[in-house]
């Protein structure tokens, strides 16, 4: 599958959706990115790049011009200008057009990091469109069984909200010492597929598996919208340590 990112300077966001797709794809995908008025690789681009562990070698700024005579199964573009400008320039079966926000315009604290973390999960939501696993069969009985510990429903309700998270994160938030005892329960949530992991070098990350039946889902999300104050102190010890790149380099260094 071939997948064009875009952008007006092809110096910043579309070379990090490039690096990511390329780094989560595991060499399924071909992936290029391109801008209209290339500028080159931002130096605070390729910082936080490899920040985040992912290689910056033959990262270059393009011109959309080379790949005009190309056919894509996507083109993405990440900046509204790119998007009216690549208009019929570009061919592809697919054309997406992802809002994200100029790191170099951006407010706050490690900009560039922000970017990446949000392309980052823009990337990980198309993969999942397009990952054929089979549904995750979770017995009710065993589901409930689960949620039958506070433990456990706390971290499910956790996760729910920040998407995903790692041990020390959830030793954080659950006011919880002991690294084992929050492992022990991850693990157990994982055995029966009401989570998934990925690893990054070495630390391991839990999200709610994308396969589980949506009525179990909703059971969950429902429980954070309906009973806020359940996980209210967790999450305010949580968002106490900033966001996740600042909270990432506080926690889990």
């Amino acid at each position: 599958m071939k997948v064009l990112f875009l952008c007006t300077e092809n110096s910043a966001r579309s070379l990090m959706a490039e690096v990511l797709l390329k780094h989560h794809g595991k060499g399924n995908y071909e992936v290029y990115s391109a801008g209209t008025e290339p500028n080159g690789a931002d130096p605070r681009t390729l910082a936080a790049i490899a920040h985040f562990g992912l290689s910056t070698e033959g990262l270059n700024s393009q011109h959309i011009d080379e790949y005009t005579q190309m056919h894509f199964d996507y083109v993405i573009t990440l900046c509204s200008s790119a998007t009216k400008e690549c208009e019929g320039r570009v061919s592809g079966v697919n054309c997406l057009a992802w809002d994200i926000t100029e790191p170099k315009s951006r407010s706050g604290e490690n900009p560039f990091e922000k970017t990446l973390q949000e392309i980052n999960e823009k990337i990980q939501s198309l993969l999942i469109e397009h990952t054929t696993q089979p549904p995750t069969t979770v017995e009710p009985t065993i589901f409930f069984k689960a949620l039958a510990d506070d433990t456990r429903l706390k971290t499910l309700l956790i996760i729910a909200v920040e998407k995903e998270a790692c041990v020390c994160e959830l030793m954080t938030a659950l006011d919880e010492p002991s690294q084992p005892k929050v492992s022990r329960h991850l693990a157990q949530l994982r055995k029966v597929g009401i989570l998934s992991d990925r690893k990054y070098h070495q630390w391991v990350f839990y999200s709610l598996n994308p396969t589980l039946p949506e009525w179990m889902k909703h059971t969950i999300t429902s429980t954070v919208i309906n009973e806020p104050h359940f996980i209210e102190q967790q999450l305010a010890r949580l968002n106490a340590m900033g966001d996740r790149p600042t909270r990432f380099s506080n926690l889990c260094s």
